[in-house]
């Protein structure tokens, strides 16, 4: 009696431990009974079912990644491009979700991945290079986001960001080698121009340098030539006024500095009148 009262008490406890079930946070449920969904959007917390006739199927509500590998792609000139990319995504409907990928995230990725794969093939084919690089990535994502969300409605889930990561050139492509050369290119149309710069700026410093000599010597010669002239006439002055004060001794003075440089140069020979006026005080002195 005991013995059945035993397995009464446990078959009991079985069937009210099977009749509840608990949604932890970040998690939805559906309710199956015999495989069929009859209730969804469960939110975290406690809830009941009918022991041994349904069961519960949770999933992850938070934002998942579906992280992918480089790939390679053309664009528009026929360049090859490695792309590598991520995709932010949660369920919305867990009942489609269930129902389209069996509430498997591995399979929902993997319808996930080809849409976008093939949504960026299109864009990256109407694109050029450098169009592509230099601000079309922006433009690329919003339009693969759109199209996924379009194409993915049907599983019960929602692409919340979609973003391309790197824009690589292959190693064993001719991209890179094209890529290189024209900015060797670009680089020495730089330096040639700089160059160019560089002698203009240099021609003109040294002309204005030259000019700034030219004018500094002229300007230098201008004032020796006036403080020459200014001392001509101060000599003069001077002269003039010591002729006026003893005219024999002035006309003596200037005879002395006469006889001094014509007499300057050795074994110089000066050939001259006896009676001119400019031995006059050599003839006196005897």
């Amino acid at each position: 009696m005991r013995t059945v009262s035993l397995v009464v008490v446990l078959v009991a406890l079985l069937i009210a431990g099977n009749s509840v079930f608990v949604v932890n946070e970040g998690q939805t449920a559906i309710l199956l009974q015999f495989g069929r969904i009859v209730r969804t959007g469960f939110e975290p917390g406690l809830h009941f079912k009918i022991p041994l006739m349904q069961q519960v199927q949770r999933f992850d509500k938070r934002v998942l990644t579906l992280d992918s590998a480089p790939e390679r792609y053309l664009t528009s000139e026929k360049k090859d491009v490695n792309i590598d990319f991520f995709v932010k995504w949660k369920i919305v409907d867990a009942g489609k979700f269930y129902v389209t990928v069996a509430g498997d995230e591995n399979r929902a990725q993997q319808r996930i991945g080809p849409i976008v794969k093939e949504g960026l093939r299109t864009a990256v084919n109407t694109r050029t290079l450098q169009e592509l690089v230099a601000g079309g990535r922006a433009d690329v994502t919003q339009h693969l986001l759109t199209e996924a969300n379009r194409a993915t409605q049907g599983l019960g889930i929602e692409v919340v960001d979609l973003r391309i990561k790197r824009i690589d050139l292959p190693e064993d492509g001719t991209v890179i080698g094209s890529v290189y050369e024209r900015m060797r290119s670009e680089r020495k149309k730089v330096a040639s121009q700089l160059r160019a710069e560089g002698a203009e700026a240099s021609k003109t410093i040294r002309a204005d340098a030259d000019r700034q000599v030219q004018v500094i010597a002229a300007e230098a010669y201008r004032d020796a030539e006036k403080t020459r002239g200014e001392g001509d006439a101060q000599a003069a002055q001077t002269y003039a006024a010591a002729y006026g004060r003893n005219p024999e001794f002035y006309g003596f003075y200037r005879s002395l500095e006469a006889y001094r440089e014509a007499f300057a140069t050795p074994n110089g020979t000066l050939v001259l009148d006896p009676k001119s006026e400019f031995l006059r005080y050599l003839q006196e002195s005897k």
